[in-house]
């Protein structure tokens, strides 16, 4: 018999509803499928509720109806922390007490791997995203780029069901963000990650994503 996980789709939302800090349900009758591999491009204005979906995806937010399933599990009242869920946020959110190598480690050792497994997926990682030997490094040395890199390394190092990437390049200059979009859909590409990428730049969601999905005041509307 086959594994359902191996043919159900990443992510399934069936008319879900999320509600912005338990409050306000500013996403309405959201339905979304993402296969296992694609990457999919959620793109809106500041406000259209794009970050407030995928927070909701991942647990972080209330969810008020319908139904979230991930790999054929259904995800409704699972805690964040054990929906398997790879997270980039604008700000990467790195560890300051943490190198660049214990960064990359952190989900590893949580997750109770041995010190030799650890060390070799950080390697592998760290070689994935350009950043070979920056081990060592403090992550206040980095640069934005370098930083977004590690957080990008980082979420990947467990071998997540699913990544959420919320703007991981915004805050970059354009130049920087345009080589880093090229960058990121081929690591995407060469982990065969399934990912659902919120941006508000409509080339860089071409660039990294098979699919853009809009959205627009909590509702999703196919691409044009």
């Amino acid at each position: 018999m086959v594994d359902p996980k191996l043919t159900a789709p990443a992510l399934e939302l069936r008319s879900v509803g999320i509600a912005f800090e338990d409050e306000y349900e500013w996403i309405k009758d959201a339905n979304l499928r993402v296969a296992d591999g694609e990457v999919v491009a959620l793109l809106g204005p500041s406000g259209s509720g794009k970050s407030t979906l995928l927070r909701g995806i991942a647990g972080l937010e209330s969810q008020t109806a319908g139904e979230i399933w991930m790999r054929g599990q259904l995800m409704n009242g699972v805690p964040t922390h054990k929906r398997n869920c790879g997270m980039v946020f604008q700000d990467g959110q790195l560890f300051p007490h943490r190198n660049v190598r214990r960064n990359v480690a952190y989900g590893l050792e949580a997750a109770g791997w041995s010190k030799s497994a650890i060390a070799e997926r950080v390697d592998a990682m760290l070689e994935l995203v350009g950043l070979a030997g920056f081990g060592e490094r403090a992550v206040q040395t980095l640069s934005g780029g370098q930083a977004q890199r590690v957080a990008l390394a980082r979420s990947l190092a467990t071998k997540p069901q699913l990544l959420l990437l919320d703007e991981p390049l915004s805050a970059l200059d354009r130049e920087l963000r345009e080589r880093l979009a090229k960058d990121l859909r081929r690591i995407l590409t060469q982990t065969g990650s399934s990912a659902v990428h919120v941006t508000h730049d409509l080339e860089e969601a071409r660039t990294i994503a098979d699919r853009t999905v809009f959205i627009d005041q909590g509702q999703l509307h196919a691409e044009p």
